[in-house]
């Protein structure tokens, strides 16, 4: 195998399975904590943390329904992992139904978590490519059952939206 490919599977650590149906597995389990929010009044964002192969936290969008203005759903989910190590971080993967926004992509770089896989970019594109230069493997699965939802609360609910991403 050459060092490349071997490079590409294996980021800091992580072996990653650049197999779609992985991906789409645990990518379904944060479109069900973004479901979960809706069905709490709040954003159809969800997440979930991945470590060794399991999800070790979820989270989803909770502004809405805590009145916080930080609590998005990677920022959730990240707490809910309660205090990881910071090796444990280093081996993390982070599946969030929508790219992040500056100050999710912020707590990825601040925990060295290497790996983001998003559910999609289109109805939001955050700091992307100042993750890559940080190094970190940015996966975009493109998902419609991801954009559908997110494109019907932003224009339904316009307000809460932009103040969700500070606009």
């Amino acid at each position: 195998m050459s060092s490349r490919k071997k490079k590409e599977r294996d980021i800091k650590g992580i072996k990653l399975k650049h197999d779609l149906a992985i991906h789409k597995k645990f990518m379904a389990e944060a479109i069900r904590e973004a479901k979960k929010s809706v069905r709490q009044g709040g954003e159809p964002i969800g997440a979930v943390l991945v470590l060794d192969g399991k999800i070790i936290a979820r989270g989803h969008n909770e502004r809405v329904q805590t009145g916080s203005d930080i609590l998005h759903a990677e920022m959730d989910c990240i707490q809910n992992a309660s205090r990881l190590t910071p090796g444990e971080y280093k081996k993390c993967v982070l599946y969030t139904t929508l790219s992040p926004c500056d100050m999710c992509a912020g707590a990825v770089m601040l925990y060295k978590i290497p790996v983001v896989v998003m559910g999609e970019n289109e109805n939001f594109k955050g700091p992307e490519s100042y993750l890559k230069l940080r190094k970190v493997k940015l996966i975009n699965l493109n998902l419609s059952e991801c954009k559908g939802p997110m494109k019907k609360f932003i224009k339904e609910k316009p307000s809460i939206w932009f103040e969700d991403i500070g606009e």
